[in-house]
């Protein structure tokens, strides 16, 4: 979080001259014990890292596992080079490698994916689902355990560019002023798809770092927590506004593509996307080689599909991509007592503010596409599909009892919430203005 005087407005945000934390630099120890086992990681810049001598058809060591887990925690994601081509079943393997150690799978499967937990991607339809991820967003945001841990295969590589950019949540929050950063760590998403709730602000599961989160293609409200004036055990809620929601999208929008280098073409709108002097670049724009298999932290970095990886195959060349998505280590659930699911889909619970269920949720720029949407071309069956997958995954939690939750008839302590879901442990009331 920033400090000292402020200047380069990002998006109506100003950020500190002084912010110079960024992304760590690869552990000098982790690397010289990678040596020692015959593994060879060198730095990517900005953020990531490459890794070399590791077959991942071959189980690593437990020791190494953890340290390059340790690594993607801290630099974002990791590229293990030079693999060929993984079949189905050695993808899945190598990613149960990470994070919860399991697939979690939620996906539609392609008739050409080798197995039910491949996410086949591609710029033709024939060979694989297309216009995936067009805005930042972490993948899993519909569920209450947010995936640990994404891989990305590359099986084609497109011969005129169809990469990813990935930028650093940490640095990204290194960069707020201090007001916007208290701010932001009093507002909780909702899924527009499942109702989950995730903070906005939230310490990394592993390297314990501050980070921000945001989904701008699957948000359908933003919660408010306030303190309530002389009463330290309540809380007072509200939903964001129209013109707040789109000021606090594009500035989060903003804020990730001010993380690329100066001269990179994907900044939206430059005149808005600018660093401070001397505050290194925390987004990079990734081309895929030949081989590569990358495995990101899924709560350290958020990524968004390169404009070019959507363009026809007939262009660019065939893109493939293999995702693998897995299971959280724990549930990514909000703060101050509120529940971990709302029915985003009901009548607004508190009124007034966005509150917007389905598909892509607030929609914040009429002019560009959002996640898994097309528009009017053939892909409106992506996110329908998509959709059934979610409303099958919701049916399995309520089934199950998951949340703990109940259904607000009346005030419990000192409440009062039309149709607001408050968790049994909920160690703070909440108050609804």
């Amino acid at each position: 979080m920033s400090t000292g005087p402020s200047s380069a407005p990002v998006g109506g945000l100003s950020f500190s001259d002084s912010c110079t934390v960024g992304v760590p630099a690869l552990s000098a120890d982790r690397v010289a014990f990678l040596a020692s086992k015959g593994v060879e990681v060198t730095p990517l810049e900005p953020l990531g890292a490459a890794v070399r001598g590791l077959d991942l058809r071959k189980q690593p060591r437990e020791d190494v596992l953890d340290t390059l887990q340790r690594e993607m925690a801290e630099r974002g994601f990791v590229v293990f080079k030079d693999q060929g081509v993984l079949s189905g079943e050695e993808q899945v393997r190598a990613s149960e490698y990470w994070g919860g150690r399991e697939m979690h799978s939620t996906h539609g499967v392609h008739p050409r994916a080798p197995n039910r937990h491949i996410f086949r991607l591609s710029n033709d339809p024939d060979v694989g689902i297309l216009g995936v991820g067009p805005q930042w967003h972490n993948d899993g945001s519909f569920e209450r355990g947010v995936f640990s841990h994404v891989g990305y295969h590359i099986i084609n590589v497109p011969e005129n560019g169809g990469g990813t950019l990935y930028a650093h949540q940490g640095a990204a929050f290194d960069m707020l002023p201090d007001d916007v950063a208290e701010r932001w760590k009093r507002y909780v998403s909702v899924n527009s798809n499942s109702g989950v709730l995730h903070p906005m602000v939230h310490a990394h599961p592993i390297s314990g770092r501050l980070s921000v989160y945001l989904h701008l293609g699957m948000t359908g409200a933003v919660i408010e927590v306030n303190d309530v004036p002389d009463k330290p055990d309540e809380k007072s809620l509200r939903l964001l506004e129209d013109e707040e929601m789109r000021q606090l999208f594009n500035q989060y929008n903003d804020l990730l593509n001010a993380g690329l280098s100066d001269d990179s073409p994907y900044r939206t709108a430059p005149e808005r996307q600018q660093r401070p002097e001397g505050v290194k670049p925390f987004t990079t724009a990734y081309q895929y080689e030949k081989g590569d298999v990358v495995f990101i932290d899924n709560l350290a970095v958020a990524h968004r599909a390169a404009p070019e990886a959507h363009e026809s195959h007939l262009k660019q060349g065939l893109r493939v991509l293999h995702r693998t998505t897995i299971k959280a280590m724990k549930n990514f659930d909000p703060p101050y007592g509120l529940p971990p699911m709302v029915n985003v889909h009901g009548p607004n619970p508190l009124g007034q503010g966005v509150w917007r269920g389905g598909g892509v949720g607030y929609r914040w720029d009429d002019g560009i596409r959002m996640q898994n949407d097309a528009r009017g071309s053939t892909l409106e069956l992506v996110p329908l599909l998509f959709g059934v997958v979610v409303l099958a995954r919701c049916l399995q939690v309520l089934a199950a009892g998951w949340c703990g939750c109940r259904m607000i008839t009346g005030p419990p302590r000192g409440a009062r919430a039309a149709g607001i879901v408050l968790s049994e442990d909920a160690g703070s009331a909440i108050r609804v203005d």
